[in-house]
């Protein structure tokens, strides 16, 4: 991975039009912690529903998570939950822990053509957590679970139908991503991608699972700074460069 841990190779993003980032753990550092949150709260989700104690309830939801790509998609499918009232309820939390980030806003609104992000969560999370980075006025759209038809990343549908609905070219965009497996597809189909991992490749990693692959093919680029490695990228697109 490490020889993949640096700038952008010259005129590797002058192609780019389309410039699509996931939002949790992408647009702002996993050492923000906001995932927790979320995350705890789908435990005790699972342990009301199936009346679980909070060890089993955990270990049941990981299981959800990493055979169907979201717990979501793993309990309406063995337990046939109303997703509108999951997904409410997961997101009510304290959006504070996400402070403003004005260099990545600037660089992302720098970049050339549209903007999107590509979230397994719901628009509204999406637009509260690109609100408090003060970065939301900078997107073009947001492809949320809902618009998926709660089929969650790595599908391969649920790409096709985010680059269907917004007449993306896969080989004039770019992928941004900080799980692995969700930058397989994206790859496949011509995409550039860059995975994000955590400053100095330190702190937490999630459940060590999420994080197969990262020497893979399917990733083009590793970084721990998205607002630098995105200013960089903007400087091959200078006059000169």
């Amino acid at each position: 991975m490490t020889d993949k841990l640096h700038k952008p190779a010259s005129n590797d993003f002058t192609h780019v039009t389309d410039w699509v980032f996931d939002l949790d753990n992408t647009l702002y550092p996993r050492h923000t912690d906001l995932f927790s949150q979320i995350d705890a709260r789908m435990t005790a989700y699972v342990a009301e529903l199936l009346q679980l104690p909070e060890d089993d309830a955990r270990a049941l939801q990981k299981r959800y998570y990493r055979d169907h790509g979201t717990t979501l998609k793993g309990l309406m499918t063995l337990h046939k939950i109303d997703p509108n009232a999951f997904l409410e309820r997961v997101h009510d939390i304290d959006y504070s822990w996400v402070k403003p980030d004005p260099d990545l806003g600037e660089a992302i609104r720098a970049l050339p053509g549209r903007k999107f992000i590509f979230t397994n969560g719901d628009t509204k999370h999406a637009e509260r957590t690109a609100t408090a980075l003060g970065i939301l006025d900078h997107f073009d759209d947001i492809f949320d679970i809902v618009a998926a038809d709660l089929m969650p990343k790595p599908a391969a549908e649920t790409y096709d139908k985010f680059m269907g609905l917004h007449r993306v070219d896969a080989a004039r965009a770019a992928m941004f991503e900080d799980l692995p497996r969700n930058l397989t597809v994206p790859k496949a189909i011509g995409m550039k991608t860059v995975l994000i991992v955590p400053n100095n490749l330190e702190g937490p990693l999630g459940e060590v699972w999420e994080h197969e692959g990262y020497d893979g093919d399917h990733i083009d680029y590793v970084t721990d700074d998205l607002a630098a490695f995105l200013k960089s990228a903007l400087k091959q697109l200078e006059p000169g460069e």
